[in-house]
């Protein structure tokens, strides 16, 4: 279970209004990673390639989990990125699978260069220190109820 809130990149708004994202056209994933969030927002160019992703076993298959739905919409000048079709993500428990996790990467799987990390959740309970396990328990990240994140102009 996911411990802390979202954060965006710093990066992000530079590598969006260089039209990295398409927020309503593009296919985006969560993987999840062993490094602790610590300086994790800084990235100078947040690249998955930068974090190490879990191994592949049990219940995780290398590249996450695609969001179901990913929408992108504006009301009374707040833009809200949720994944419409669902309410979060879930990894199923299973033997074998990797108990080395610490973070949740939300990255778009068509941007080919850098800048395709997009922001990142605490999966731990001590910030970053103790990694959680998907042998012990199923993982579920929940979306809050205004989105996975919002742009106010």
């Amino acid at each position: 279970m996911a411990q802390g809130t979202f954060t965006l990149f710093q990066e992000f708004a530079l590598s969006l209004a260089n039209g990295y994202h398409d927020l309503d056209g593009d296919t985006f994933s969560v993987i999840l990673v062993s490094d602790a969030i610590t300086g994790m927002g800084i990235t100078a160019t947040p690249d998955r390639d930068d974090f190490s992703e879990v191994g592949p076993s049990g219940g995780y298959s290398t590249g996450g989990i695609a969001l179901t739905t990913p929408s992108w919409t504006e009301a009374d000048g707040v833009a809200t990125f949720d994944d419409s079709g669902a309410s979060g993500v879930t990894w199923t428990a299973a033997a074998g699978s990797p108990t080395n996790i610490k973070t949740g990467l939300l990255v778009n799987d068509e941007v080919t260069a850098t800048y395709d990390c997009i922001g990142f959740i605490d999966m731990t309970a001590d910030a970053g220190g103790t990694a959680i396990s998907l042998v012990a328990g199923s993982i579920t990240i929940t979306w809050g109820a205004g989105g996975i994140f919002t742009v106010t102009i």
